[in-house]
């Protein structure tokens, strides 16, 4: 399971991520924080490691393609050992240090894994597994070329970490689970940069719901590469005029039948 650390070892976790941009350093739970993967220390360091808890991304560069096999859970996505426990209707928080894009959208996704008897979240196909969004944030006001989104006001440039909290929907019925954020980044005309990382949770609670399978996308296969939201050029003059924004991959599932 993921290991006790305080705010202050976390903090000095952050000098590793400072001129990085790319990828989501640590987990939160209440007061417990839980480490992710690093691509900038030795693999040998966290690969199988038991308190590993977040699938492993070897690099801080986005994925360029709606059709990568690397979108759902970035490259090469090898399971971790170990899962974060969570209550359903608890926050899980990401955190992220310096995050420098300031335009595109965020979006948190669910998946069931197998039982552990029958290999848990470490037999579970990326690529195959039914992801329901839970959480999404873009456009917050203003233009599309000069607003503000979400992408930008939770980044902190004072040192202290940047902050994504996601509620796990209460009424969900309890079990493994692979959770994803994406950030989409897409201050580059016609060139989408994704962000994905991926951390398997142990869901606990007296739930019963799942979501629909109208819910239930797959990673590739949930963004059409052509969508407008995803091939898009900010900064021609409709956009500079145009305030609102599609987020890409159908609606949030909130926990209802």
């Amino acid at each position: 399971m993921g290991i006790l650390a305080s705010l202050a070892l976390a903090t000095a976790l952050a000098s590793q991520w400072v001129y990085a941009h790319g990828g989501l350093a640590n987990y939160t739970v209440g007061e417990t924080w839980y480490r992710g993967y690093d691509p900038d220390q030795p693999a040998e360091d966290q690969d199988g490691k038991p308190w590993m808890i977040q699938r492993k991304w070897a690099s801080i560069d986005p994925i360029f393609s709606a059709t990568s096999p690397f979108l759902a859970c970035n490259d090469p996505g090898t399971p971790p050992p170990s899962y974060i426990p969570v209550a359903a209707g608890d926050n899980i928080t990401a955190v992220y240090w310096y995050w420098l894009h300031p335009v595109g959208p965020m979006t948190a996704w669910l998946a069931a894994c197998p039982a552990e008897a029958e290999g848990g979240c470490a037999a579970a196909d990326v690529n195959e597994v039914g992801w329901f969004k839970v959480w999404e944030a873009g456009l917050q006001e203003g233009t599309v070329t000069e607003g503000m989104w979400w992408q930008k006001s939770f980044q902190n440039w004072d040192g202290s970490p940047d902050l994504w909290p996601v509620t796990i929907p209460a009424a969900l019925r309890p079990g493994l689970y692979m959770i994803r954020h994406e950030i989409l980044s897409i201050h580059i005309e016609d060139k989408p940069q994704f962000y994905p990382e991926c951390a398997h949770l142990n869901i606990t609670g007296a739930g019963t719901a799942v979501p629909p399978a109208s819910y239930l996308k797959k990673f590739p296969g949930a963004y059409d590469p052509e969508d407008p939201s995803i091939k898009i050029n900010i900064y021609t003059d409709a956009m500079r005029n145009t305030y609102n924004y599609t987020i890409p991959g159908g609606p949030i599932w909130d926990g209802k039948l």
